[in-house]
C-alpha cells in the first residue's frame, strides 16, 4: 500500500512478504517493552511479533479481526487527562490480551481506532 506508515522499513517488509492475495497493510509500527516486537495492521487482520518464548524465540501471530472480541487503552493514570495520554493498547482475543506499548499516544490512537473500525 502506497500510504501505509511504518516505524522500520525491515517490519514492513516482513508483514509484506507474508500477505495474502489481495491484503493491504495499514501500518506496522515498533513496540517497545519486553515481549511484543511490533504490531501490523492490514485490512483482513493484526499481526503481532511476540517476542516472550523461552529460548529466545518468537512468533508472528495474526489474529483476524473477526476473533477480537475489544480493544483497550491502558493507562497507570486516573481518566483526568486525555483518554489517548498513554501509549499502550491492550487487544482481547477469547481469553487472552495482548498488551502491545509504543513511543507516543498518536500509534496507540491510531492503533485503537483502526482495530475498532474493523470490529464494530
Amino acid at each position: 500500500m502506497a500510504n501505509a506508515t511504518y516505524d522500520r522499513k525491515e517490519q514492513f517488509q516482513q508483514i509484506q512478504s507474508g500477505l495474502l492475495d489481495g491484503e493491504q497493510i495499514i501500518s506496522v509500527y515498533d513496540a517497545v517493552g519486553t515481549g511484543t516486537g511490533f504490531i501490523g495492521l492490514t485490512d483482513r487482520r493484526v499481526i503481532i511479533q511476540d517476542r516472550s518464548f523461552v529460548g529466545k524465540r518468537y512468533a508472528i501471530t495474526s489474529i483476524p479481526y473477526s476473533k477480537i472480541t475489544s480493544v483497550s487503552v491502558v493507562s497507570n493514570k486516573s481518566w483526568g487527562g486525555s483518554f489517548f495520554s498513554t501509549g499502550a493498547i491492550a487487544i482481547h482475543v477469547g481469553t487472552h490480551t495482548y498488551e502491545v506499548e509504543f513511543r507516543g499516544s498518536e500509534k496507540s490512537h491510531h492503533v485503537h481506532n483502526v482495530i475498532l473500525h474493523y470490529i464494530s
